[in-house]
């Protein structure tokens, strides 16, 4: 029996040279701008909720869901961070995690990443983003506003994100429109409904609990960074023991490739260092499993100290 979660992103093979290289170009300058961002406007008071929120994410994605017809689906996680963080900042979680997966884990291949992160770290933080806003601004500030609109951001940068994939697809010939574009969208739309109740869940708790976090300023104080550090590192930890529990069905991607028949595409890393989520030298596969959930946590926890212990490269006034 496999515990391990499936692999989860574009591996390299799916798309061609140039469009790998075309989605390189327009990830790279939305991600340095994102740093430079940070850099000037973050908070001392969200230095710690980024940290474990990346962390968490990390570990929240190793778990993958049933879904209808024999696919799973994992949390994205691009909605709550920009609920939580702002757009700049869930730009930079969302690279550390999808990066980390790749260059450590051998999710999703090094050529596809510039893809990954297209569609991970800027589509779905920008639809996100846009669609959060809109309904929170219609909300005029009641708590509806919070739930409806976290929850359409997480179904809506899903889906959009999933829409991304196909047309890269498409552009590289290994699949045409009118079959890529309606497959990804079909399973997607299901995998979304998952993304929006693990979104709605989470903003239904932090308003129980900490509804200071859901109105972060720009420039506010550090107010219960023990208490984030403490919390948010626990809830990872339970996340990564949780991993083996991952359904072992394979990701939409995963399963459209299956069904669309460029599966064999796929090319081989051409290196490992934990590949499938499985800590080399640990015999059990579920505590292997949970091994490389906790390294992959601590990993893109220290990503995220390292850029926020840089950003003061970036006075206010640049």
């Amino acid at each position: 029996m496999n515990f391990a979660p499936v692999p989860m992103h574009i591996p390299d093979g799916f798309l061609s040279v140039l469009v790998a290289i075309l989605c390189w170009a327009l990830s790279i300058p939305v991600v340095s701008l994102a740093l430079r961002r940070v850099g000037r406007d973050l908070g001392e008071r969200q230095v710690p909720l980024m940290g474990v929120l990346a962390a968490m994410i990390f570990a929240g994605q190793m778990l993958n869901f049933a879904v209808a017809g024999g696919t799973s689906g994992h949390l994205l996680g691009a909605a709550l961070a920009t609920i939580l963080l702002g757009p700049w900042a869930a730009v930079l979680v969302m690279t550390c995690v999808v990066s980390v997966q790749a260059l450590v884990f051998q999710d999703g291949g090094l050529l596809a990443l510039g893809a990954n992160l297209f569609n991970m770290a800027v589509v779905g933080v920008a639809v996100s983003y846009t669609i959060y806003r809109l309904i929170h601004k219609i909300a005029r500030g009641a708590p509806w506003g919070i739930f409806s609109g976290g929850f359409a951001a997480a179904w809506g940068s899903i889906f959009i994100a999933s829409l991304a994939a196909a047309l890269q697809l498409t552009l590289s010939g290994v699949s045409p429109a009118n079959l890529a574009i309606p497959a990804m969208a079909g399973v997607h739309t299901l995998i979304g409904l998952g993304e929006g109740l693990i979104t709605l869940g989470a903003l239904s708790f932090l308003h129980s609990t900490r509804r200071d976090l859901l109105a972060l300023e720009p420039h506010g104080q550090a107010r219960g960074s023990k208490t984030i550090w403490i919390g948010g590192l626990a809830f990872t930890l339970v996340l990564a023991i949780a991993s083996p529990l991952a359904s072992a069905h394979p990701d939409g991607l995963e399963w459209v490739a299956s069904q669309q028949g460029f599966l064999s595409l796929a090319c081989a890393p051409i290196y490992q260092i934990v590949p499938d989520y499985l800590l080399p030298g640990i015999s059990n596969q579920s505590l292997a499993t949970i091994a490389a959930g906790i390294l992959g946590a601590a990993i893109v926890l220290a990503a995220v100290w390292f850029i926020n212990s840089s950003r003061r490269k970036y006075p206010a006034g640049d």
